[in-house]
């Protein structure tokens, strides 16, 4: 039987996975509006990774301690 911790903690990251998946779904939709037609999953998670992931994730961190 996991601990308590253990699944506070498994909780947190899945919490964290679907905020971030959020995001990325938000990425996709902004992106597709902009050009017109669907830009893909794959173009929106790498754009999103590499120009705002970072300042995402302080933010959310910052939020979580709240």
């Amino acid at each position: 039987m996991a601990d308590d911790s253990s699944d506070t903690s498994e909780r947190s990251l899945y919490e964290e996975f679907l905020a971030e998946r959020e995001e990325v779904m938000r990425q996709k939709w902004l992106m597709s509006e902009k050009a017109g037609q669907d830009v893909g999953l794959e173009r929106a998670l790498v754009e999103w990774a590499t120009d705002g992931r970072t300042e995402w994730k302080k933010a959310y961190l910052k939020s979580r301690k709240s």
